[in-house]
Parts: C-alpha cells; structure tokens; sequence
C-alpha cells in the first residue's frame, strides 16, 4: 500500500491508496514541531478504528512546508522502512517537467495538481485549488506546468479583513441569499463571495484569452463545492486531485527507476 502525505500551510492530509482506490483520507492540523512519534500514533489510533491494517510499503511526500519533510520523512523510515519520495526534490521525477523562468522553484502541491488533473483531463487545463491561498495552475498540452496565478485564500482574506478593520466581525464563507447586503455580516459575506466568483471568472477567462485555446477548467480544495453553486466556470470539481496527482507521481518513479 502507498501512504501519500499532502502537508499544506494549514492542513496536513493522508491518504492510503492500494492500487485501485483510497481505502482513506485522514486530515490533521499543520505543526512543524509534531514529531515522527505523534505522528504514527495518531496515524495507528485512526486507521485500528477503522479497520484497517497498517501494511505501508511506500510513501511520497508533497508539502509547501518544509520544516516538517524532516520529521515526515523519519516516520516513513521509521514506522514503515521506506525512504519516501518528496515531490520538488532532485530524485523525484516528474511526469512533465515543468516549463518557467530559471531558478523558479514551483510549489510542490502545484506541480501535483498539473500531474493528477492531466492524468485524467488531457492538457490546456486550468486548475483552481481553493486552499491558504487561492491558485491557478496552466497545464500544457503535454502535461507540463507552465506557469499560473496566485491569490490570496478566501479565509485569508476574512481574516485580514476582520483583523485589520476593529468595527468588522469574523464571519464564515457562505453564499449570500442576495448580492446586496441588508446588515455588516451579509454585506462583507457577498463581498468575499462574490469576489472570489468574480476573481475565478475573470482570471479564467484571462488565461484562456492569453494562452490561446479553449482550456478546460479544474477545481479542487475544499471550497470548491460551495462556488460552484454559483458559477458554470468549472468543466470539473475534484476533491481528490492532489491525492491522484500523488499516486500518478509515484507510479511514474517507480516505473522509470
């Protein structure tokens, strides 16, 4: 079985994957200083309650925080007697090498999501995730990452608003019942909302005028299934796509050595 590891700024996910499906998913919050112990016996608690036997005998790593890789890396060594592959580093290959300026070093999660959605979706992609920040990722026709878009995340931006105007409460993303807001928790939840369908709409539509073809939009992260509610911007929503993008990365090492 293969244990892929998504590590974002906020959350940390794995995934148990057999060769056919995700047997699970379980999610936990971001700590640099967990340590590789904590990690297994949170890891081991959860999957005895579901039942399912720890049988690890390959691991693969992405995250956009690198000060936890360390102790990640001493759990899959440690507990599973595997050296775990770690996207962005020089022995994990890439299906698609990415295509950017010299010396641009392109966020592991994103060069994830170019192999996951061009596995399934062909190439001329966009991909949207709605993650800590909001991302656009350009895949091109051979697969290969070639550049994108990054935006603030939807909670960011509450937060930062809520944070730096006194008067403004905190608020959770919702769609609005009306653009126009009759009280303060209405007006700042259509500003956010509709914001963000007009940012992924209009960046979209950027893109495809840019790049020259008629592209296929992907989106995946957690919010994806509330604006999509909203907007007919996207072909698919995923809510898997990092995870897949893990186990195509994965296969591709070990078939190529």
């Amino acid at each position: 079985m293969l244990l892929c590891i998504d590590c974002g700024n906020t959350n940390t996910v794995f995934s148990v994957w057999d060769g056919t499906t995700f047997l699970c998913t379980l999610r936990t919050s971001t700590e640099h200083q967990r340590t590789a112990d904590q990690y297994f016996v949170w890891f081991s608690t959860l999957m005895e309650h579901r039942k399912i036997a720890i049988d690890i005998d390959a691991c693969i790593i992405s995250s956009t925080v690198p000060r936890v890789v360390f102790n990640l890396r001493v759990l899959c060594d440690r507990y599973f007697g595997c050296r775990p592959l770690v996207v962005g580093k020089p022995d994990c290959m890439l299906p698609a090498p990415p295509r950017v300026d010299q010396g641009t070093q392109v966020g592991p999660d994103r060069l994830v999501n170019a192999a996951g959605a061009f596995d399934r979706h062909g190439g001329d992609l966009v991909v949207v995730d709605f993650g800590t920040a909001t991302t656009f990722d350009v895949v091109d026709t051979d697969g290969a990452y070639v550049g994108g878009v990054i935006s603030p995340g939807v909670n960011l931006s509450l937060e930062a608003l809520h944070m730096a105007a006194a008067a403004l409460p905190h608020v959770d993303v919702s769609m609005p019942e009306a653009v126009i807001g009759k009280n303060t928790v209405a007006c700042m939840q259509s500003g956010v909302f509709w914001g963000y369908i007009g940012l992924v709409e209009g960046i979209c539509a950027r893109i495809r005028t840019e790049f020259g073809r008629s592209m296929k939009i992907i989106g995946t992260g957690g919010l994806t299934p509330l604006f999509a509610q909203a907007t007919d911007v996207f072909d698919w929503v995923e809510d898997d796509l990092t995870m897949h993008g893990l186990t195509v990365i994965h296969a591709f090492n070990k078939e190529n050595g």
